[in-house]
């Protein structure tokens, strides 16, 4: 049985990203269904199929499989190569992962995810400079450790999967995360990464208060999306 993947809006839907980039990457057959944000709380709406009122949620028959994390781990029991194989690399992984889920909030907050726009931030927060330098740490250490061109080493893992959202963040507000930009360029140019950001730019239909979010994080200076 083909899983469906359950995600939202391809500009603003960072948390739906990552299950979706990795399925694509790894070759996971999935039914791809999108539930747009229509109004800045959609709670009641996702609760039809999800427990959390959230997305990402993946089905598989009757089971229903919710949370960006929880949905890599079900996959990660069935599928090889969610996982890097070395267990040095693996334990890396898994503990970027875990951190990247936890934590971040400032990136999150003062960076809301919105593919199709550049951003001029200007002087950054110190909260968001602290997330900005152990971002550059994590991906610096993870390239020298493991030889690249992936965070774990030579093949795109769940790490890569869970930092995707951040390299759009990194690219639309320019920040800088020294040598850090090669992986994110490798990840830009993932055929997946490629297929979502189409995706992103033909979306036409706006979410009020992900644009006033926008609006706030700094100075927009190009808009690439198509407009209704």
């Amino acid at each position: 049985m083909t899983y469906t993947l359950i995600t939202a809006n391809r500009n603003y839907s960072s948390w739906s990203l990552r299950p979706w980039v990795l399925m694509k990457a790894l070759g996971i057959a999935f039914e791809d269904r999108i539930e747009p944000f229509t109004k800045p709380v959609n709670y009641e709406a996702f609760r039809e199929f999800s427990p959390t009122g959230q997305v990402p949620v993946l089905l598989d028959g009757e089971r229903t499989v919710w949370d960006s994390l929880g949905v890599v781990l079900y996959l990660a029991e069935r599928h090889p190569g969610v996982w890097p194989q070395d267990e040095a690399a693996r334990a890396f992984a898994m503990c970027g992962v875990a951190e990247m889920h936890g934590g971040f909030s400032p990136l999150r907050n003062e960076c809301p995810m919105n593919v199709g726009v550049r951003v001029n931030k200007g002087r950054l927060s110190p909260a968001l400079a602290k997330d900005v330098a152990r971002l550059r740490e994590l991906f610096e250490e993870g390239l020298d450790r493991f030889r690249g061109p992936w965070l774990a080493g030579q093949v795109f893992t769940a790490l890569d999967a869970f930092f995707a959202p951040v390299a759009y963040r990194i690219r639309t507000y320019g920040l800088d995360v020294g040598l850090g930009a090669a992986w994110v360029d490798q990840m830009l140019a993932h055929p997946a990464m490629h297929e979502w950001e189409q995706a992103a730019l033909a979306e036409s239909w706006r979410e009020a208060s992900h644009e006033e979010e926008l609006a706030a994080s700094g100075t927009l200076t190009a808009d690439y999306r198509q407009h209704a």
